[in-house]
């Protein structure tokens, strides 16, 4: 039996594919069990230092949870299976390194919930986008109603979530749902190309700017302020703060160690 989730590293980037093209990658229990698996993975190896999340075959990134799995629950087992996949998205978002979707194809309810869960967002131009759960009688539960609020603002979330419409990439670029549009094919090749540029870079600067922006995006501008100032301090504190100092007065590139 193939694996639901696929697992690889290449030059410092993990690349995790949902790895069910013949359900248009839908997310079942155990496929959320084998996705856990591999971020576990990912978060957790000193060799990577950016994470990809992608799905199999050009169809669809994720086309949305099991609606077979969905059908049998109740007030109480409902609740559990959201947030069973609220956790795992929650440690996505929480993630010390960054984390990418090259969203290829459908990317609908629990699809987009996962595509949102992480830090940046490539959509190929065949790329769709939706929480169309109102339609099944049920709302978004791995975080839709909360991360897509805060991603595109009330109104726009209001919309797409009251009329469970699918948009298209280039409105999801202008609504802010994705960072970058691309050709067919080749938002997984992009996501790679913004991996590159973000391993280059220094890994604990890249964790204190994600821990930055997460927490202080709940925080008064104060606090979030107070909150930036004490990760520059650590930065400063560090080894790879002297390497990149170093490297760009001597005119080099810097060889940081994540120390």
């Amino acid at each position: 039996m193939e694996d639901v989730v696929l697992y690889e590293v290449e030059d410092g980037k993990a690349v995790i594919t949902i790895n069910r093209p013949e359900k248009l990658n839908a997310l079942n229990r155990a496929t959320l069990e084998a996705l856990d698996e591999a971020l576990g993975r990912a978060f957790s190896s000193e060799e990577v230092s950016v994470v990809v999340i992608t799905g199999a075959g050009p169809k669809a990134f994720v086309a949305g949870a099991d609606i077979s799995e969905i059908a049998g629950l109740d007030a109480i087992s409902g609740r559990t299976f959201a947030q069973y996949g609220q956790e795992i998205f929650a440690r996505i978002e929480a993630s010390p390194k960054p984390v990418v979707a090259a969203v290829n194809g459908f990317a609908l309810g629990g699809g987009c919930e996962l595509a949102m869960a992480c830090h940046l967002r490539v959509a190929s131009e065949n790329a769709r986008f939706g929480q169309p759960e109102v339609k099944l009688g049920v709302i978004p539960g791995y975080g839709g109603t909360q991360r897509l609020a805060r991603l595109v603002g009330k109104g726009v979330a209001l919309e797409l979530l009251l009329t469970g419409a699918m948009i298209n990439a280039q409105r999801a670029f202008e609504i802010n749902l994705v960072n970058v549009v691309v050709g067919e094919g080749e938002a997984l090749g992009k996501a790679l190309e913004l991996g590159d540029a973000m391993t280059a870079q220094g890994p604990l600067a890249l964790k204190a700017c994600l821990e930055a922006v997460r927490s202080g995006l709940d925080m008064p501008i104060e606090e979030g302020c107070y909150l930036e100032a004490t990760l520059f301090g650590l930065c400063c504190a560090s080894e790879d703060m002297r390497e990149g100092t170093s490297a760009f007065l001597e005119k080099r590139k810097p060889r940081f160690t994540g120390k």
